[in-house]
Protein backbone atom coordinates (compact mmCIF):
# COMPACT_ATOMS: atom_id res chain seq x y z
CA UNK A 1 0.00 0.00 0.00
CA UNK A 2 1.03 3.46 -0.93
CA UNK A 3 2.72 6.10 1.92
CA UNK A 4 -0.11 9.04 2.40
CA UNK A 5 1.09 11.84 1.08
CA UNK A 6 -0.33 15.75 1.57
CA UNK A 7 -3.33 15.85 -0.13
CA UNK A 8 -3.76 19.35 -0.78
CA UNK A 9 -0.45 20.22 -2.14
CA UNK A 10 -1.13 17.02 -4.68
CA UNK A 11 -4.16 18.12 -5.20
CA UNK A 12 -2.84 21.73 -6.54
CA UNK A 13 0.46 20.42 -8.03
CA UNK A 14 -2.18 18.32 -10.47
CA UNK A 15 -3.99 21.71 -10.80
CA UNK A 16 -1.14 23.32 -12.26
CA UNK A 17 -0.18 20.70 -14.42
CA UNK A 18 -3.85 20.68 -16.01
CA UNK A 19 -3.62 23.92 -16.14
CA UNK A 20 -0.78 23.61 -18.54
CA UNK A 21 -2.08 20.90 -20.81
CA UNK A 22 -3.89 21.20 -24.02
CA UNK A 23 -7.34 20.29 -24.95
CA UNK A 24 -8.38 16.96 -25.66
CA UNK A 25 -8.58 15.90 -29.71
CA UNK A 26 -11.52 13.43 -29.35
CA UNK A 27 -11.22 13.02 -33.42
CA UNK A 28 -7.87 11.14 -31.93
CA UNK A 29 -8.93 9.10 -29.19
CA UNK A 30 -7.73 11.49 -26.27
CA UNK A 31 -9.55 11.54 -23.27
CA UNK A 32 -8.20 12.63 -20.43
CA UNK A 33 -8.01 11.08 -17.08
CA UNK A 34 -9.66 13.08 -13.81
CA UNK A 35 -7.89 14.78 -11.23
CA UNK A 36 -8.14 12.49 -8.86
CA UNK A 37 -7.09 9.36 -10.42
CA UNK A 38 -4.42 11.23 -12.10
CA UNK A 39 -2.61 12.07 -8.37
CA UNK A 40 -3.12 8.24 -7.65
CA UNK A 41 -1.35 7.50 -10.68
CA UNK A 42 1.25 9.56 -10.44
CA UNK A 43 2.35 8.35 -7.01
CA UNK A 44 1.66 4.60 -8.62
CA UNK A 45 4.23 5.40 -11.34
CA UNK A 46 6.61 7.46 -9.67
CA UNK A 47 7.10 4.35 -7.19
CA UNK A 48 7.13 2.05 -9.60
CA UNK A 49 9.73 3.42 -11.59
CA UNK A 50 11.75 5.10 -8.89
CA UNK A 51 15.14 5.60 -10.36
CA UNK A 52 14.47 4.26 -13.57
CA UNK A 53 14.14 5.74 -16.84
CA UNK A 54 10.89 6.05 -18.63
CA UNK A 55 9.64 6.28 -21.48
CA UNK A 56 5.79 7.79 -22.47
CA UNK A 57 4.81 6.36 -25.31
CA UNK A 58 2.31 8.91 -26.15
CA UNK A 59 0.94 11.33 -22.97
CA UNK A 60 -2.43 13.13 -23.47
CA UNK A 61 -2.70 12.95 -19.68
CA UNK A 62 0.05 14.61 -19.03
CA UNK A 63 1.10 11.71 -15.71
CA UNK A 64 5.11 12.60 -17.11
CA UNK A 65 4.59 16.03 -15.97
CA UNK A 66 2.79 14.98 -12.61
CA UNK A 67 5.77 12.19 -11.73
CA UNK A 68 8.33 14.49 -12.58
CA UNK A 69 6.69 17.94 -10.67
CA UNK A 70 4.90 15.96 -7.32
CA UNK A 71 8.82 15.14 -6.52
CA UNK A 72 10.49 18.48 -7.36
CA UNK A 73 8.04 19.90 -5.19
CA UNK A 74 8.69 17.45 -2.40
CA UNK A 75 5.35 15.75 -2.22
CA UNK A 76 6.75 12.80 -3.79
CA UNK A 77 10.41 11.19 -2.10
CA UNK A 78 10.86 9.07 -5.03
CA UNK A 79 10.48 9.00 -9.08
CA UNK A 80 11.99 8.20 -11.88
CA UNK A 81 15.61 9.77 -13.07
CA UNK A 82 14.81 10.29 -16.71
CA UNK A 83 11.32 11.14 -18.12
CA UNK A 84 11.00 11.47 -22.25
CA UNK A 85 7.72 11.44 -23.90
CA UNK A 86 7.50 10.33 -27.46
CA UNK A 87 3.97 12.11 -28.58
CA UNK A 88 2.47 12.62 -32.30
CA UNK A 89 1.11 15.98 -31.20
CA UNK A 90 2.85 19.06 -30.77
CA UNK A 91 1.03 20.85 -28.57
CA UNK A 92 1.42 18.13 -25.70
CA UNK A 93 5.49 18.10 -26.52
CA UNK A 94 5.19 21.83 -26.18
CA UNK A 95 3.41 21.59 -23.46
CA UNK A 96 5.79 19.44 -21.56
CA UNK A 97 9.09 20.85 -22.79
CA UNK A 98 7.38 24.88 -21.38
CA UNK A 99 6.23 23.13 -17.84
CA UNK A 100 9.54 21.45 -17.28
CA UNK A 101 12.06 24.54 -18.63
CA UNK A 102 9.89 27.04 -16.27
CA UNK A 103 10.21 24.33 -13.12
CA UNK A 104 13.41 23.42 -13.59
CA UNK A 105 12.48 19.67 -13.92
CA UNK A 106 15.58 18.29 -15.32
CA UNK A 107 14.39 14.75 -16.04
CA UNK A 108 12.02 15.42 -18.49
CA UNK A 109 12.12 16.31 -21.91
CA UNK A 110 9.61 15.36 -25.09
CA UNK A 111 10.10 14.64 -28.47
CA UNK A 112 7.66 14.35 -31.66
CA UNK A 113 6.84 10.78 -32.82
CA UNK A 114 4.28 8.88 -34.31
CA UNK A 115 4.03 5.66 -33.28
CA UNK A 116 3.89 4.55 -37.29
CA UNK A 117 7.44 4.99 -37.66
CA UNK A 118 10.46 3.50 -36.08
CA UNK A 119 11.28 4.04 -32.48
CA UNK A 120 14.46 6.87 -32.40
CA UNK A 121 15.83 5.24 -29.61
CA UNK A 122 15.63 1.19 -29.21
CA UNK A 123 16.93 0.13 -25.99
CA UNK A 124 17.70 3.14 -23.95
CA UNK A 125 14.53 2.77 -21.62
CA UNK A 126 14.02 1.03 -18.32
CA UNK A 127 10.43 1.30 -17.82
CA UNK A 128 7.83 2.57 -20.56
CA UNK A 129 4.13 3.92 -20.19
CA UNK A 130 1.84 4.04 -22.22
CA UNK A 131 -1.96 5.37 -22.33
CA UNK A 132 -3.24 4.30 -26.15
CA UNK A 133 -6.13 4.63 -27.79
CA UNK A 134 -8.04 1.95 -26.68
CA UNK A 135 -8.84 0.03 -29.96
CA UNK A 136 -12.92 -0.79 -29.51
CA UNK A 137 -13.22 -0.64 -33.54
CA UNK A 138 -9.93 -2.94 -34.11
CA UNK A 139 -9.91 -5.56 -31.64
CA UNK A 140 -6.63 -3.60 -29.80
CA UNK A 141 -4.28 -3.47 -32.99
CA UNK A 142 -3.60 0.26 -31.73
CA UNK A 143 -3.15 -0.83 -28.25
CA UNK A 144 -0.76 -3.27 -29.24
CA UNK A 145 1.24 -0.91 -31.52
CA UNK A 146 1.69 1.60 -28.70
CA UNK A 147 2.79 -1.36 -26.70
CA UNK A 148 5.25 -2.71 -29.55
CA UNK A 149 7.33 0.72 -29.07
CA UNK A 150 7.30 0.62 -25.45
CA UNK A 151 8.65 -2.77 -25.68
CA UNK A 152 11.64 -1.74 -28.36
CA UNK A 153 12.41 1.41 -25.77
CA UNK A 154 13.25 -1.02 -23.20
CA UNK A 155 14.73 -3.24 -25.62
CA UNK A 156 12.22 -6.02 -24.61
CA UNK A 157 14.49 -6.52 -21.53
CA UNK A 158 12.45 -4.17 -19.05
CA UNK A 159 8.52 -3.32 -18.03
CA UNK A 160 5.97 -1.79 -18.93
CA UNK A 161 2.75 0.23 -18.16
CA UNK A 162 -0.56 -0.25 -20.37
CA UNK A 163 -3.47 1.33 -19.23
CA UNK A 164 -6.63 0.17 -20.84
CA UNK A 165 -10.47 0.01 -21.13
CA UNK A 166 -11.72 -2.02 -18.43
CA UNK A 167 -15.48 -2.95 -18.18
CA UNK A 168 -17.28 -6.25 -16.97
CA UNK A 169 -19.98 -5.05 -19.74
CA UNK A 170 -18.31 -4.15 -22.63
CA UNK A 171 -17.62 -7.07 -24.79
CA UNK A 172 -14.69 -5.14 -26.77
CA UNK A 173 -13.02 -4.65 -23.49
CA UNK A 174 -12.41 -7.85 -22.89
CA UNK A 175 -11.31 -8.86 -26.56
CA UNK A 176 -9.09 -6.04 -26.03
CA UNK A 177 -7.50 -6.79 -22.62
CA UNK A 178 -7.40 -10.34 -23.79
CA UNK A 179 -5.65 -9.85 -27.13
CA UNK A 180 -3.29 -7.35 -25.32
CA UNK A 181 -2.19 -10.07 -22.93
CA UNK A 182 -1.72 -12.40 -25.88
CA UNK A 183 0.46 -9.85 -27.76
CA UNK A 184 2.33 -9.15 -24.54
CA UNK A 185 3.21 -13.34 -24.35
CA UNK A 186 3.49 -13.67 -27.97
CA UNK A 187 6.18 -10.71 -27.36
CA UNK A 188 8.39 -12.45 -24.47
CA UNK A 189 6.54 -10.51 -21.67
CA UNK A 190 4.13 -11.67 -19.03
CA UNK A 191 1.34 -9.64 -16.97
CA UNK A 192 2.99 -9.92 -13.52
CA UNK A 193 0.16 -7.16 -12.12
CA UNK A 194 -3.20 -6.40 -13.05
CA UNK A 195 -4.70 -3.04 -11.40
CA UNK A 196 -8.90 -3.79 -12.71
CA UNK A 197 -10.95 -0.23 -12.88
CA UNK A 198 -8.50 2.27 -11.45
CA UNK A 199 -9.17 5.40 -13.36
CA UNK A 200 -12.39 7.22 -14.48
CA UNK A 201 -12.56 9.78 -17.32
CA UNK A 202 -13.91 12.70 -19.01
CA UNK A 203 -16.17 11.04 -21.47
CA UNK A 204 -19.77 12.76 -22.63
CA UNK A 205 -20.99 9.23 -24.35
CA UNK A 206 -19.47 6.48 -21.89
CA UNK A 207 -18.56 8.98 -18.33
CA UNK A 208 -19.10 5.57 -16.25
CA UNK A 209 -15.52 3.75 -18.62
CA UNK A 210 -12.66 2.87 -16.53
CA UNK A 211 -9.08 1.56 -17.13
CA UNK A 212 -6.66 -0.19 -15.62
CA UNK A 213 -2.94 -1.38 -15.16
CA UNK A 214 -1.58 -4.19 -17.03
CA UNK A 215 1.67 -4.25 -15.97
CA UNK A 216 3.96 -6.56 -17.97
CA UNK A 217 7.73 -7.80 -17.66
CA UNK A 218 10.12 -9.17 -20.04
CA UNK A 219 10.73 -12.37 -19.63
CA UNK A 220 14.54 -13.24 -19.14
CA UNK A 221 16.28 -13.62 -22.70
CA UNK A 222 13.82 -12.41 -24.25
CA UNK A 223 15.12 -10.66 -27.41
CA UNK A 224 13.61 -8.31 -30.66
CA UNK A 225 12.51 -10.76 -33.10
CA UNK A 226 13.75 -7.77 -35.99
CA UNK A 227 14.56 -4.28 -35.48
CA UNK A 228 12.19 -1.60 -34.90
CA UNK A 229 10.57 -0.32 -38.15
CA UNK A 230 7.86 1.81 -39.82
CA UNK A 231 4.12 0.68 -39.91
CA UNK A 232 2.03 0.78 -43.61
CA UNK A 233 -0.12 -2.07 -43.34
CA UNK A 234 -3.46 -0.55 -44.32
CA UNK A 235 -5.41 -3.55 -41.49
CA UNK A 236 -2.92 -1.57 -38.75
CA UNK A 237 -3.78 1.71 -40.14
CA UNK A 238 -7.53 1.77 -40.47
CA UNK A 239 -9.90 1.79 -37.50
CA UNK A 240 -7.03 3.50 -35.10
CA UNK A 241 -8.14 5.90 -33.41
CA UNK A 242 -12.24 4.28 -33.86
CA UNK A 243 -14.72 3.05 -36.62
CA UNK A 244 -13.19 4.65 -39.88
CA UNK A 245 -11.14 7.13 -38.74
CA UNK A 246 -8.28 5.91 -39.54
CA UNK A 247 -4.54 7.09 -38.77
CA UNK A 248 -3.59 9.47 -42.03
CA UNK A 249 -1.86 12.22 -39.80
CA UNK A 250 1.60 12.26 -39.12
CA UNK A 251 2.06 15.38 -36.64
CA UNK A 252 -1.02 17.25 -34.91
CA UNK A 253 1.14 20.71 -35.49
CA UNK A 254 0.98 23.88 -32.67
CA UNK A 255 -0.32 27.31 -34.01
CA UNK A 256 2.14 29.85 -32.55
CA UNK A 257 2.65 29.95 -28.83
CA UNK A 258 -0.61 28.88 -26.60
CA UNK A 259 -0.40 29.80 -23.04
CA UNK A 260 -2.85 27.17 -21.89
CA UNK A 261 -3.33 28.43 -18.46
CA UNK A 262 -5.83 31.64 -19.86
CA UNK A 263 -8.49 32.14 -22.22
CA UNK A 264 -7.89 32.44 -26.08
CA UNK A 265 -8.39 35.60 -27.71
CA UNK A 266 -10.20 33.27 -30.28
CA UNK A 267 -12.90 32.14 -27.26
CA UNK A 268 -14.32 35.66 -26.61
CA UNK A 269 -14.69 39.10 -27.77
CA UNK A 270 -15.65 42.73 -25.58
CA UNK A 271 -18.41 44.73 -25.31
CA UNK A 272 -17.58 48.18 -23.77
CA UNK A 273 -19.51 49.79 -21.78
CA UNK A 274 -21.41 52.61 -23.21
CA UNK A 275 -19.97 56.48 -22.02
CA UNK A 276 -23.49 57.87 -20.40
CA UNK A 277 -22.22 61.14 -21.60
Amino acid sequence: MAEEIDLRAAVNAISDVIQNRPRPLRNFDQIYMKAADMVLQSQLVARWADGKRLAFIGDGDAISVCVAYLRQRGILKYGPSQITVFDFDERICGAVTRFADHEQLKELSAQAYNCIDAFPKEGAFDFFYTNPPWGASNDGMSVQVFARRGMEAVGYAGEGMIVIADDDELEWAKRVLANTQRFATDSGFYVHRMMPKMHSYHLDDTPELKSCNLMIRALPGTTPKEPSKSITEPEVLNNFYGRDNHLRIKFVREKGRLDYGKASDSEYTLEQLVDPK
